[in-house]
């Protein structure tokens, strides 16, 4: 085969060369014998920002984290948690604030950490489409968020054309990265007929902990039992994750029955910036959707079941530290201790068992060419029980229940009118009604006796006199507006009310204990946190407005997207005031870790996100091109001044392009700011600016792909801004048996290398 490598391309693939001995998994085209199912449902406002299939394909092989896929949506950040398991932030909003759907079921983060949030249930590999609605989300797409929503879906099921029969396609794939000695692989494998479809995916990864970059030096404890820590290792960050997914699916006209079983487990998942690491995680999903066109509209039902099984304890870089604060010697050294006793312990269970049991329909009902009305609504069932073993010093007698019985369903019912009144107009109007109940049973600490270690009795008898059900009617409204004023230029402006009820740890966590309290932390700023029964709904007001600059063709594009945001009665933190570990220190150090408490406050978000691109030159060398990236977003508590935790700070991004017959290539440079406006009453760590260079190329053969890339191409070293704090070793169940203000250390140089074979 002769071809001639280009120079960005041939920059990148010599410098990869030598240092990639394994392969990586990215999607390849589609066999040609083989159509993905016609029937859509309805239309859809363009209000959403999609993550092409292109950009998909380049980052599949650079990391084992579905969240990463979105680094180049306008308005996203990434909260630091588990090497699989980062939290998407839009326009300063995470976890909870933000409806997270995939392929239609609605997951909830079933732990104190929220370790296993709901993008970490779906592969990078196994992703087909992704999309992100930034603020202003339609009511039909909405409901229980204020910041936005995320849609990520697997790759839909592929039929026969006629008269073909039964056809076969398959893929297989791999990657190595070196930082961590990351490696993995995936497996597809579909039959189809013109009307059925039975198909298989499952991917692996595993990494060991990773590096950052060259000028790291320890200033934290090191060691462990077995392995001493490299220098510029960070500890807790190894993970292994497997997930696998078998379908079914049938076609008749324009009707689609589509059924997904999934499991997955991981055995691993060891976590820098929180006291727990996840041992062990299962999910086990059923999922089943109808979709039908008809010559009025369109139809789409779901429903879902969810079992997911939660353990976290200790792993080796924390395991080691145990017990020293306690006298537990013999809990050094990865020795058990049996039985556990007062003063010894071989660790810290703590389980988690969560189930999910959810209907959704949307129909949507042309009036018109012009006008459409999407109807629907949705149930979901949450139930909730998180315990804690007795395991010795001071974790003993009996078990510790952290939420007994937790219930949380929503049902809703939404209307929305979609309009082309005017051949450059399009408006969107919806109305969105929700009732969130919540409930949980009596609870109880280790030790039941009225002198228990911190206030065990005291606080389990306060909790459980009080009433624990709750109910919110939430409302939502949303008004969007889109004017095309010529072939170059769109305008689209709005405004929506969105609505969202406290998750089950922020009202119902129970112990003012500071080791109870840092264990229900799920922000990874090493705080620890208490439950608030009487937190009342957030409520957010939104104006946004994006201009879209383009020519007919969009090779040159700029876009801008102005927002603010209002929130009342926004969950924020307060220094707690009563209870065992509210002391007057607690109300006023500025250089530890500190107990707080959820409390509603008010808050106001407002920001800028910039993107655009544009062709360089068309040469015999092949097509050079610019792509820029710029977001910026402030938050600021209104009642008492402090900055909102965990906003990332001013950061831009330019990419240089290259395109050259089946090459496809880039050069990234990334730039954050410092990270000054922090969180006082979080004791947030500041962080300085930084910027990284990353390269990557990709070949494709019609069965072939293979991808070569640096991340952090000069090994610099930075903190992360949205990391949190490092917890990643030492006496992490005492609330200061870590030191504090230190973050969590980016990856340093990675060269990864990836392969994907159709067939």
């Amino acid at each position: 085969m002769g071809f001639r490598i280009r120079p960005l391309a041939a920059t990148i693939a010599l410098v990869c060369a030598g240092s990639a001995p394994h392969s990586v998994s990215a999607q390849t085209r589609p066999a040609p014998v083989l159509d993905e199912v016609i029937v859509k449902a309805g239309r859809e406002a363009p209000v959403s920002t999609a993550v092409g299939d292109g950009r998909l394909q380049q980052l599949r092989p650079a990391s084992s984290d579905t969240a990463s896929l979105l680094r180049d949506v306008p308005g996203v950040a990434l909260q630091g948690a588990g090497g699989t398991s980062s939290l998407p932030i839009i326009h300063g909003m995470a976890d909870d604030r933000l409806r997270i759907q995939v392929d239609g079921m609605d997951f909830i983060a079933s732990c104190p950490n929220h370790m296993n949030p709901p993008l970490s249930y779906i592969d990078p590999t196994n992703v087909g489409k992704l999309k992100v609605y930034a603020g202003i989300t339609p009511v039909s797409l909405g409901g229980d968020s204020i910041g936005g929503t995320i849609i990520a879906e697997s790759k839909a099921p592929v039929f026969a054309t006629a008269g073909q029969g039964m056809q076969t396609r398959g893929e297989v794939g791999s990657f190595y990265r070196s930082n961590g000695n990351a490696v993995g692989a995936n497996l597809s494998a579909t039959a189809a007929s013109e009307n059925f479809n039975l198909s298989y995916s499952g991917a692996w990864a595993k990494a060991d902990n990773f590096k950052a970059g060259g000028d790291f030096k320890r200033t934290t404890v090191s060691g462990r039992a077995g392995h001493t820590l490299a220098q510029d290792e960070v500890g807790s960050t190894a993970y292994e994750t497997r997930t696998h997914t078998l379908g079914f699916a049938i076609k008749g006209g324009n009707h689609l029955l589509d059924a997904r079983i999934g499991y997955q487990e991981v055995p691993e998942q060891l976590y820098p910036n929180q006291r727990m690491d996840m041992l062990d995680n299962k999910q086990k999903r059923f999922n089943l959707r109808y979709l039908g066109q008809f010559a009025w509209g369109a139809l789409e039902m779901r429903a879902f079941h969810e079992k997911v099984d939660h353990f976290m304890d200790f792993g080796d870089d924390k395991r080691f530290w145990y017990g020293t604060a306690t006298g537990g010697a013999t809990a050094l050294n990865g020795t058990p201790c049996s039985p556990p006793s007062a003063t010894c312990a071989a660790g810290m269970p703590m389980y988690t068992r969560s189930t999910t049991s959810g209907l959704n329909f949307k129909t949507d009902v042309d009036l018109d060419p012009q006008n459409l009305i999407r109807l629907g609504g949705l149930y979901l069932r949450y139930r909730l029980d998180d315990w804690w073993p007795a395991s010795g010093a001071g974790m003993w007698p009996g078990t510790f229940e952290n939420i007994s019985d937790g219930q949380r369903d929503r049902s809703a019912l939404f209307g929305e009118w979609e309009s082309r009144f005017a051949p450059q107009w399009l408006a969107l109007l919806g109305v969105r009604y929700e009732r969130v109940q919540m409930d949980a049973g009596n609870v109880r600490g280790y030790n039941t006796a009225p002198a228990a270690t911190g206030n065990q009795f005291v606080d389990a008898n306060a909790f459980n006199a009080r009433r624990h059900e709750r109910s919110d009617d939430n409302w939502e409204v949303t008004a969007l507006g889109r004017y095309s004023a010529s072939l170059n230029a769109d305008i689209e402006f709005g405004f929506a009310r969105k609505v969202r009820s406290p998750n089950l740890y922020e009202r119902y966590t129970w112990s003012t204990w500071a080791m109870a309290a840092v264990m229900n932390n799920f922000v990874g700023d090493g705080n620890g946190y208490i439950g608030n029964l009487d937190l009342k709904p957030e409520k957010a007001h939104t104006l946004s407005a994006t201009v879209d600059l383009h020519t007919a063709d969009r090779s040159y594009e700029l876009k801008a997207t102005p927002f603010y945001t209002h929130v009342a009665d926004y969950i924020d933190a307060i220094r707690c005031t009563t209870g065992a570990a509210c002391t007057a220190a607690n109300r006023i150090t500025t250089n530890q870790f500190v107990v707080l408490q959820y409390a509603n406050q008010s808050a106001r978000l407002f920001g800028l996100d910039l993107s655009g691109r544009m062709p360089l030159a068309n040469t015999s060398l092949g097509d050079f091109g610019l792509r820029g990236l710029l977001n910026y977003t402030d938050g600021k508590n209104r009642e008492t001044g402090d900055n909102l935790y965990n906003i990332m700070p001013l950061n831009a991004k330019l990419t240089l392009t290259h395109h050259f017959g089946s090459w496809d290539s880039g050069l990234e440079v990334l730039g954050v700011t410092g990270k000054r406006a922090v969180s006082d009453v979080r004791n947030e760590i500041r962080t300085s600016g930084f910027g990284v260079v990353n390269m990557r190329t990709s070949y494709t053969w019609p069965k072939v792909r293979l991808d070569l890339g640096i991340e952090n191409l000069f090994d610099k070293f930075y903190y992360q801004p949205t990391g949190g704090a490092y917890t990643g070793q030492g006496t992490t169940m005492s609330i200061n048996g870590v030191p504090h203000g230190i973050g969590v250390p980016g990856m340093g140089r990675s060269i990864y290398a990836g392969l994907n074979l159709s067939f």
